[in-house]
């Protein structure tokens, strides 16, 4: 099983995956004239604009929710992996993946926007909802759909669930199972109560484990200030091969950077433009500025501060990706990699506290879980978008019943086999969405274009699919309908 897991994993996150993810990026950052940086101040002025409503969520809802997905093991467990094996050049790729994927992540999330639709007095979208409306092909967006709740209630979980089990183990003792019954229990409670309860849930617990997280790698930094320069040029070195350490390891860094940085900001991975949809407001672009920012939240910002912390205190193994178990560099003799590093590292920083394994254990419970709750959120969109009337009723109620167990599961089991399964299920939806994405970029070219003269001419934006000639956008016509009869 774990060979063909292994095999699987190769063909899905070969050459053509990294080196097209990059590419892709690249592309869209063209297109749209570097959107991530030219519109910078409107990502940041959009969070707080849009505002929640019956069907809908806010933008700053939606941008919590997609930051549950995206801030996860991933900034923490999948940082440290990514510097294990692919060096400290690693964390530079990641960057880059952040950097340019946030115009990915632009393009998917406003053509979830775009034709997002209506359904049982809430607002939904995402992938398989833009491929059927704007390809025309139902079944490529069946296919997406299955693929993404396979992955959202079986494959990735686990993971999750599993660096906060280990991080729970190391910190304070406790077995597995009981950390599982926790999880279970919580989890439960709150994806009972909706996609409103969830939103609740994130706007509240996601900005304080960030800040607190931050916080601490700031401390940690700031004791280490004048390793700076050092630690910076070691990356750049790494990065390009020019290191002596870690010269012959480049085409590790990008493969791991940019396997890594996918997984824990996924941006291009279909996931954001789930919670992109299901936001109020009066033009798809602005949504879609809303979750570009959340790509640099998440990658520049809390994996960077995992990435100094583990850096700066040199707390950290690297192995060559060979399967032979050669290390170039081994400071944690035993230690497998994950959150043990960042542990490590918080100890070294501040000796006789003792408050690592506690701080990143209790850190990673709060990004891990709400990432568990994000993935949930978007598993039940494409239940939603499979089955209608009854079906989806009780398709909604036997993936909860999944989603509990295979969370669960996910403590007891080893970690290797979690992170692979989760590569697995990352792999299928990246290949799907990119492709998806590439051939129905236009009609977000055409709504960026379109906002940026509204914006130029001092108007608020607001969105007319039928004046821009883009076709099946069908709930924004209905909706201009009924704002012209009020």
């Amino acid at each position: 099983m774990e060979e063909f897991i292994g095999h699987l994993n190769d063909f899905l996150w070969g050459p053509w995956m990294i080196y097209g993810c990059l590419a892709v990026g690249l592309l869209f950052s063209i297109l749209t004239r570097f959107v991530q940086v030219r519109l910078f101040k409107d990502m940041v002025g959009q969070i707080f604009k849009g505002k929640k409503s019956d069907a809908g969520v806010s933008s700053f809802q939606a941008l919590a929710i997609a930051l549950s997905g995206r801030v996860g093991t991933g900034n923490i467990a999948g940082t440290a992996t990514a510097i294990a094996f692919g060096g400290p050049g690693a964390v530079f790729w990641m960057w880059m993946i952040a950097f340019i994927g946030a115009s990915s992540a632009f393009i998917e999330s406003t053509l979830a926007q775009i034709y997002k639709v209506k359904d049982r007095g809430q607002y939904r979208g995402g992938p398989a909802y833009y491929i059927e409306k704007g390809i025309g092909l139902k079944w490529y967006g069946i296919v997406f759909a299955i693929a993404a709740l396979v992955a959202m209630s079986l494959l990735m979980p686990g993971i999750q669930s599993n660096s906060i089990a280990i991080g729970m183990e190391n910190a304070f003792g406790l077995e597995r199972w009981i950390t599982g019954a926790a999880i279970v229990i919580i989890l439960g409670i709150i994806i009972l109560g909706g996609v409103k309860r969830i939103a609740t849930v994130a706007q509240y617990v996601v900005p304080f484990m960030a800040i607190a997280y931050m916080i601490m790698a700031v401390i940690i930094i700031g004791m280490n200030i004048t390793e700076l320069p050092g630690v910076i040029k070691l990356i750049f070195s790494s990065a390009f091969g020019f290191d002596s350490t870690f010269g012959g390891m480049i085409g590790a860094a990008i493969a791991w950077g940019v396997k890594r940085g996918i997984y824990s900001n996924e941006a291009g991975q279909g996931t954001g433009p789930h919670a992109a949809a299901a936001a109020e407001v009066s033009h798809p672009v602005k949504q879609g500025l809303v979750q570009a920012f959340s790509v640099y939240i998440d990658t520049l910002l809390v994996c960077s501060a995992t990435a100094f912390m583990i850096l700066f205190t040199g707390m950290y193994n690297v192995q060559l990706d060979s399967g032979d178990g050669e290390f170039v560099v081994e400071n944690l003799p035993g230690v497998e990699a994950g959150p043990g590093y960042t542990q490590a590292a918080i100890d070294l920083a501040m000796p006789g506290v003792g408050i690592g394994a506690g701080f990143v254990a209790i850190a990673l419970f709060f990004f891990a879980f709400t990432t568990i709750m994000a993935y949930y959120y978007m598993a039940e969109t494409n239940v939603a978008y499979l089955l209608k009337g009854n079906a989806e009723k009780v398709g909604i109620m036997v993936l909860k019943i999944v989603i509990l167990v295979t969370a669960f599961l996910g403590t007891i089991r080893e970690a290797g086999l979690a992170w692979a399964l989760g590569d697995v299920g990352l792999g299928l939806m990246v290949w799907l969405n990119l492709i998806a994405i590439l051939i129905i970029a236009k009609p977000a070219l055409i709504a960026l274009k379109d906002y940026e003269a509204q914006r130029k001419a001092g108007i608020d934006p607001v969105f007319d699919p039928t004046k821009l000639g883009i076709k099946n956008a069908d709930f924004w016509v209905e909706y201009n309908e009924n704002l012209k009869k009020k």
